[in-house]
């Protein structure tokens, strides 16, 4: 798992229109990558609005913003088609960027525990190096802090 002030790891994906996405690739920009657990579902589906929405002010800052849960390309592809994201939405079936970033953990759902996604949001500098995490995120105006840790340009 990435420290803060540390690079990140050499992460590469599928994404919802079937390109690989290199994380490395973006080096040079500010890169938001937020893990959510599930497409279509309420929580997820107001946290990818309020990025969707905020979008534009975050490339005003020269920031691209990622999502990464476990569901397929093709789940994504749907979500991100309904949903009008303009951002990647990577398909992490085996689970390498969230094992990366330590997102999955013990939840309980109705009295059941599960392994599960933790929401989880991290901020990486031009240079590819941790700058900021949310844990455990509450999804009503997660997006706006994001985007008020980057600085303006």
């Amino acid at each position: 798992m990435p420290e803060l002030g540390k690079k990140v790891p050499k992460l590469q994906g599928v994404t919802g229109d079937g390109s690989t996405l290199k994380l490395d690739s973006l080096k040079g920009q500010w890169v938001v990558i937020y893990f959510y657990p599930k497409d279509s579902t309420p929580g997820c589906t107001n946290e990818a609005k309020d990025f969707r929405d905020l979008y534009p002010k975050f490339k005003k800052r020269h920031a691209e913003i990622i999502g990464v849960s476990r569901d397929s390309v093709k789940s994504h592809a749907n979500f991100a088609s309904k949903q009008e994201l303009p951002f990647p939405l990577v398909s992490d079936a085996d689970e390498t960027w969230c094992s990366a970033f330590d997102v999955i953990h013990e939840k309980v759902l109705y009295g059941k525990r599960h392994m599960g996604v933790v929401r989880s949001t991290f901020l990486i500098d031009p240079d590819g190096k941790l700058a900021a995490e949310w844990r455990g995120v509450k999804v009503p105006g997660h997006a706006q802090a994001v985007l008020d840790t980057i600085p303006a340009r």
